[in-house]
């Protein structure tokens, strides 16, 4: 397995657990759903921020240091149009552009996606430009998804159970009478 790999798995396990069973997890998330009914809640918003920047800063250096390692050289363009991609991975993994609301699986599954996408055109020969479009397209259709969720929910019919609306009652275990 190499180490970028490995590098990977841990961090996510480190910060999946973080964010979801800590309370500086909870303050994220309460940070970015609303910052002022956090700060109202007690929250120092302004250290969870700053706390999730330098993270962030962290991490960023972590990346290019692997990157480094792996083109064995410092070349300093090397990383151009990746945040375009981690930006994407993010969002198409689910993450909502308002806050709030987002996991780390998702931002995976992702990066897993816009994988498959680069290595599915590469394979097909296509135009490196026309493969930025393509990214391009999948982030507008993962922001439209996650700006239109819930007009697009209401316009899928919900089920509704039989028993609620009139059905037969198995309350006595007699049979109910229909009109």
């Amino acid at each position: 397995m190499p180490v970028p790999v490995v590098i990977m798995l841990v961090v996510f396990a480190v910060f999946g657990y973080l964010l979801a069973r800590t309370r500086f997890g909870r303050y994220v998330y309460a940070t970015g759903d609303n910052t002022e009914a956090a700060r109202l809640s007690g929250v120092r918003t302004d250290r969870v921020k700053i706390l999730a920047f330098v993270i962030s800063g962290v991490l960023a250096a972590l990346a290019g240091f692997i990157l480094t390692a792996r083109l064995s050289t410092a070349e300093p363009t090397a990383g151009t149009g990746l945040e375009l991609e981690a930006i994407a991975a993010v969002i198409i993994g689910g993450t909502s552009l308002a806050g709030g609301r987002g996991t780390l699986l998702g931002t995976l599954v992702g990066a897993l996606v816009l994988g498959v996408i680069d290595n599915g055109m590469n394979l097909l020969d296509v135009s490196p430009f026309l493969q930025n479009v393509v990214k391009g397209l999948v982030i507008l259709l993962a922001v439209f998804l996650d700006r239109n969720i819930d007009v697009l929910r209401s316009l899928i019919p919900k089920r509704t159970d039989k028993t609620t609306q009139g059905g037969p009652s198995h309350r006595s275990g007699a049979a109910a009478k229909t009109p």
